[in-house]
């Protein structure tokens, strides 16, 4: 009674293969082929953009740090020429542009001497803190400690002085610098530093070196005299 499972009378049975449309795969695969490539082309109009955005954001406050130490023996020699006694360079200041890509882009250090470079900075700053450990070992103050600390506040002082001619260049209107051509320039204090320090210590190490020779000399003295008499 339950389990006739044949069609039954008076109700109508579902069609098993319905006819396709001969225009819906047409329009279906036209409208999904102007819908996917509008919004590709879109996206990419979009991705193009944003990533020309940054990329130009970047380039303007953010140069290639590469570039910063593309220097020579020779471009060194004069660079610290030109720190150390600017009131002598006799050539212009300003620096060299060359066409790149379609827009113009300063000379890397080694073709341009008033091009900045991070190579000058970064040794001098090195060899301020082997200078100052040097001045508290003669003193009789050195310690891991405070030459931990002449480093800290070496950075400190690199970081105010960025700081210093970052506002200044915004109060000028010329806050589109690039930061590590800030960093560059504050970084070349530490070579007049170095020389500084220099200086300061050089009459003790001539007065250390001068009592160390003289007290060999004391004790050659003191060696021959005790031998004679013997």
């Amino acid at each position: 009674m339950y389990n006739n499972v044949g069609p039954q009378p008076g109700v109508p049975r579902p069609p098993t293969n319905p006819q396709p449309n001969p225009f819906g795969n047409s329009f279906y695969g036209a409208g999904s082929g102007l819908i996917t490539g509008g919004l590709g082309a879109y996206g990419g109009k979009i991705l193009g953009s944003s990533s020309e955005y940054v990329q130009s954001n970047i380039s303007r406050y953010f140069s290639d740090p590469q570039y910063y130490f593309q220097v020579n023996d020779h471009y060194v020699r004069n660079k610290l020429k030109v720190v150390l006694f600017p009131f002598l360079h006799r050539g212009h200041w300003m620096r060299i542009t060359e066409p790149v890509g379609g827009r113009l882009s300063y000379k890397p250090p080694i073709y341009d001497i008033n091009a900045p470079d991070l190579y000058i900075p970064f040794m001098a700053f090195g060899t301020y803190v082997v200078l100052a450990g040097l001045s508290l070992g003669l003193n009789g103050k050195f310690s891991p400690e405070a030459l931990n600390w002449l480093f800290v506040k070496g950075l400190l002082g690199w970081f105010m002085q960025v700081a210093l001619l970052k506002m200044i260049f915004l109060s000028l209107g010329s806050g589109e610098a690039p930061l590590l051509d800030i960093v560059a320039y504050a970084g070349y204090t530490f070579t007049g530093v170095c020389f500084a320090v220099l200086g300061k210590i050089l009459p003790d190490i001539l007065l250390h070196l001068m009592h160390v020779l003289l007290l060999g000399e004391d004790d050659e003295e003191s060696t021959f005299c005790r031998g004679e008499e013997l």
